[in-house]
């Protein structure tokens, strides 16, 4: 027996799951696309060196900083181009959401996401596996992202490995306005 499902069939199948549920839902989901992330970068890694691993994963990051900024700022209904306004659509990105232990802080001209215990580097050392140097990587992906809101975002990394860091702080990324 074959059964068609649409799109209106999906949805129909995802608001029965109890509402509860749906937040543990979503994030399962997510770990499950940073885990296939995270397999082709090994075994690009594996095949090619880290070397190029990390440059094609910094250019297809780079590339989905532009797409997740747009689409979100059209599911979220934000037309502002201010920080505040990122930052809120930054929160909602795959990546935002990922951060287990995060700080975020957000004034008008400036922001700050700090990320105090990285999922993925912790999983990196349980494997043995040396920390992923994920500055280029992310640094494209955010940098995207802002100027998808607005090309006078600036970013700046503080810490992010490669760099030396505490153990209580893997990376911190900082965002305000190009000064003229």
């Amino acid at each position: 027996m074959v059964n068609m499902m649409s799109r209106t069939g999906d949805k129909k199948l995802l608001s029965e799951i109890p509402r509860e549920k749906i937040p543990e839902y979503i994030f399962m989901q997510l770990r499950n696309l940073w885990a296939v992330d995270g397999l082709y970068y090994l075994g690009i890694e594996e095949a090619y060196g880290t070397e190029v691993a990390t440059a094609i994963d910094a250019h297809v990051w780079e590339v989905m900083g532009k797409i997740e900024a747009r689409k979100l700022k059209e599911f979220l209904g934000i037309t502002s181009t201010d920080i505040p306004s990122m930052m809120t659509a930054l929160q909602y990105s795959a990546w935002g959401m990922d951060l287990e232990d995060k700080e975020i802080t957000v004034k008008k001209d400036h922001a700050m996401i700090r990320n105090v215990k990285c999922r993925v580097q912790n999983t990196r050392r349980q494997k043995g596996l040396p920390e992923f140097g994920c500055k280029p990587v992310r640094f494209g992906f955010l940098k995207a992202f802002a100027k998808e809101f607005n090309p006078e975002i600036e970013v700046t990394c503080t810490v992010c490995p490669p760099d030396a860091h505490p153990e209580t702080l893997w990376c911190q990324w900082e965002f305000s306005i190009k000064e003229k």
